[in-house]
């Protein structure tokens, strides 16, 4: 009884979350109705009823009209959470959304077997094992998908632009979250690439420029392609180092959440240097926020293919008994008022917009897109081999590796920069 209490208590709390002062009386009659048949289907249905199980299912039915990303934990999916935070989990490497019913890569992390099997952005998972996705929800996918380190799972995929479904065997393993690398390239250009916003990205980045500054750095390119993005202060903060003159990064706003401003602070460390940013589709939510306001403050030239336009704030909450809720309290706007999120631009049929506004997503001022099968192959041959005493290498032999356009077009870019203005 202390459990099913604790159920009720929990789906009372999250509908109090979803419904207006106005609505209450309606909302306490639905609830009768709602424990009206938990009773009638206890007492009569042909088999014993676990009340548990039913009243986990009807408060995840009860968020599932909501976003993607609007999620009921039970205990295990909310300690994977918490572990995943730390830096280090057990599973393939993939950042994971559903999109119409369908489990979607939103991007797979460097390194990570996902990775190193070519899995790419927007890939469809349309099965797990044999069994089709349609319809599972983010926590019975992390379950297939996780396990212990050594194991193997198969997984189908959809590709666009691949006529045929191709089926992947992927030995889970360790993930260890890799933030951050960084390089000077040629004419004393230096290379950033962010995979993502966790505690350490503000430190780790501050190190890396200061490193980069110390070698000659004249200008930057900071590679956020298949960042999907984390913390929203952490892409507050390296903003920061860019955006100076209390010029606004982001802000955020929602039903019950009023309007909060993001501002750069006075002077900005690197407010100076000249500065490219590399963006794709798996480019998402706080890396929007950082190629958004470097865009919209005129700071970056922003290269590359449209971005993933997740532009939703999560809250989580601990309801106590090891369960939690993660739930969008807000949207976030770029400092010029857009709100990318490619889930409200489809709802949206009252204002009129451009064919480039409708889908979401930031636009690059200079667009290149690149081939999936190119993207896999770069994918792939980023992935770098140690060996004592020597540098690194790609994994990919050198003549079966291909052309990253994009930042080959950055580095030329960069070059006529520097040179027309004299540095």
């Amino acid at each position: 009884m202390r459990k099913t209490r604790g159920m009720l208590f929990i789906l009372l709390f999250c509908t109090t979350l979803l419904f207006s002062a106005q609505q209450k009386d309606l909302t306490y009659k639905q609830i009768n109705l709602l424990l009206d048949v938990l009773k009638y289907a206890e007492e009569n249905y042909v088999d014993e009823v676990d009340r548990q199980k039913l009243m986990i299912s009807a408060i995840k039915g009860m968020l599932k009209p909501l976003d993607p990303f609007t999620q009921f934990m039970e205990p295990d999916t909310y300690k994977e959470l918490k572990t995943e935070t730390e830096g280090q989990f057990g599973g393939l490497g993939i950042r994971i959304a559903i999109r119409d019913e369908w489990l979607t890569v939103i991007t797979p992390l460097p390194g990570t077997p996902a990775y190193k099997a070519g899995i790419l952005p927007n890939d469809r998972i349309i099965k797990i094992e044999g069994e089709s996705t349609y319809g599972i929800t983010i926590e019975e996918a992390v379950k297939k998908l996780r396990g212990t380190p050594g194991t193997k799972v198969n997984i189908t995929i959809a590709r666009e632009g691949v006529k045929d479904p191709i089926d992947f065997t992927i030995t889970r393993d360790i993930i260890k979250i890799e933030i951050i690398k960084y390089k000077m390239l040629q004419n004393q250009v230096g290379y950033i690439a962010l995979y993502e916003f966790n505690n350490n990205s503000y430190n780790d980045i501050s190190k890396a420029l200061e490193e980069l500054k110390k070698q000659g750095m004249k200008g930057l390119i900071l590679d956020l392609r298949n960042n999907p993005g984390g913390l929203l202060d952490q892409a507050v903060k390296i903003s920061k180092l860019f955006i100076g003159d209390n010029k606004l990064i982001v802000y955020t706003e929602g039903r019950k959440s009023p309007r909060k401003e993001y501002r750069a602070d006075a002077t900005a460390p690197y407010g100076d240097i000249p500065m490219i940013v590399l963006v794709n589709a798996g480019t998402a939510s706080g890396s929007e926020i950082l190629a958004g306001a470097l865009q919209d403050n005129k700071r970056a030239i922003i290269i590359g293919s449209r971005t993933f336009g997740k532009a939703s704030v999560q809250s989580v909450l601990d309801l106590g008994d090891g369960y939690g809720l993660k739930l969008t309290t807000a949207r976030y706007y770029t400092p010029s008022g857009r709100c990318i999120d490619r889930l409200e631009m489809s709802k949206d049929k009252t204002s009129v917009k451009t064919s480039t506004e409708a889908v979401g997503g930031i636009l690059p001022d200079i667009v290149i897109e690149v081939s999936k099968e190119v993207e896999a192959k770069l994918y792939q041959q980023r992935e770098e081999i140690y060996y004592p005493g020597k540098e690194p290498t790609s994994a990919v032999k050198k003549e079966e590796q291909v052309e990253d356009v994009v930042l080959n077009r950055a580095v030329e870019i960069m070059k006529a920069i520097n040179i027309y203005s004299g540095k």
